[in-house]
């Protein structure tokens, strides 16, 4: 009998990994398909992080390095979020991962019980409500519109909170909607989590540095909730480092010693040439991060641009990150033939049969009015995806 754990069986496969798959399988038939599904920069990593790992083979750096990363890294990675953040943390307060993914996954596991509440605002990263259905707790999703630019109020924070809530998810800048919360939205919400002392707040920052609006603002800086804090981050996004498979956890030690114990269990420590490599990126030039944020920035003006001419859309402007998140609604019940689009799941999969671009609906984002397009890709590409999307949209009756 071939029967998976009901553990595995309760989580749904991950929606943006699946249209990515079947993008390339029309490619692989000779499809001409643009594909905005992908969650990854187009950039190659910069070169002196290339190098810093060429240098770490050579001198042998091919064994296994401590559970929570090696000394060396933490260190720049504490150096990094004083410099940058203004934050004060140690070496004992940072565990590293294989990728930012996994750091998430290690808080939570670490940290909820069976029947916990994690609130998770909506528009989420796909994984979020999964991770959490994991470790046996329960989501508690938080809707935010495109009314409100897909952010929670204190209000519904407040209104959210039960004696059961164990943790609170915050992406800012936002996977998938390219929102960012400012200094002041934050000191809104912390001041409510003040008020209840059991709830961690994991704070994903992976997407930092991809900011249109000036410096970054953590909700870790807010004295009165930084020790029930948990920022997570990596190299993937702002170093164009995806497959280096290296993210962090910063936080108090306790929680920290708990994703030690759990890592040291399953996967030990990181790649070790991945970690020498991290360590160049955090202590090195952050020129290379600056050019490719201007460059999505000019991208992301351009796609803005492009999608508010599409009749039936509605369209924010994403503050940060490289994703668009336009409200898809107005095509729900129309016609193309015999084909009705019921849902954005249904208008994505015909933007890429028909118009051969690959998109994710927005159900498995907890947005099933939206649909997210990934603009990490050439002005060339964003140009002809929007003009594909246009016409195939225009088709709908």
């Amino acid at each position: 009998m071939n029967q998976l754990s009901d553990r595995l069986n309760s989580l749904s496969p991950s929606a943006t990994l699946a249209m990515s798959q079947k993008s390339s399988e029309l490619k692989a038939q000779g499809v001409d398909v643009i594909n905005l599904s992908v969650g990854e920069p187009d950039f190659n990593t910069p070169d002196h992080i290339k190098e810093a790992a060429k240098k770490a083979i050579d001198e042998n750096y091919s064994r296994y390095s401590p559970v929570a990363g090696y000394p060396a890294l933490r260190n720049a990675i504490v150096a990094k979020l004083k410099n940058e953040n203004g934050l004060e943390y140690t070496a004992a307060q940072i565990s590293c991962a294989n990728g930012a993914k996994q750091s998430v996954c290690n808080t939570i596991m670490a940290l909820v019980n069976k029947g916990d509440e994690v609130i998770v605002p909506a528009p989420y990263w796909v994984s979020y409500p999964e991770m959490v259905k994991l470790a046996e707790g329960t989501p508690v999703i938080v809707r935010a519109g495109i009314d409100q630019d897909f952010k929670i109020t204190p209000a519904q924070l407040e209104a959210a909170i039960t004696p059961k809530t164990r943790a609170l998810i915050l992406c800012s800048p936002s996977n998938p909607t390219g929102s960012v919360y400012t200094q002041e939205e934050l000191k809104g919400l912390a001041d409510v989590l003040a008020k209840h002392e059991r709830v961690i707040v994991i704070a994903d920052e992976i997407y930092e540095h991809i900011n249109y609006i000036g410096k970054h603002q953590s909700i870790a800086q807010f004295a009165e909730i930084k020790d029930r804090v948990v920022i997570v981050n990596g190299v993937s996004k702002a170093y164009a480092m995806t497959g280096w498979r290296i993210g962090f956890i910063a936080a108090p030690e306790w929680i920290v010693k708990g994703v030690n114990k759990l890592q040291g269990q399953y996967t030990s420590g990181p790649c070790s040439v991945s970690q020498k490599a991290a360590e160049a990126a955090y202590t090195g030039t952050q020129a290379p991060v600056e050019e490719m944020r201007k460059a999505f920035e000019r991208r992301r003006d351009l796609i803005v641009k492009l999608a508010k001419e599409i009749p039936g859309f509605e369209v924010n402007v994403p503050q940060g990150a490289f994703y668009l998140f336009p409200k898809c609604d107005s095509f729900f019940g129309k016609k193309d033939g015999d084909r009705v689009i019921a849902n954005a799941d249904d208008l994505a999969m015909y933007l890429l049969e028909v118009g051969h671009v690959a998109c994710v609906g927005g159900t498995s984002f907890g947005a099933p009015e939206c649909i997210r397009m990934s603009y990490a890709t050439s002005d060339e590409n964003i140009v002809e995806a929007m003009r594909r999307i246009k016409e195939t949209l225009a088709r709908l009756k």
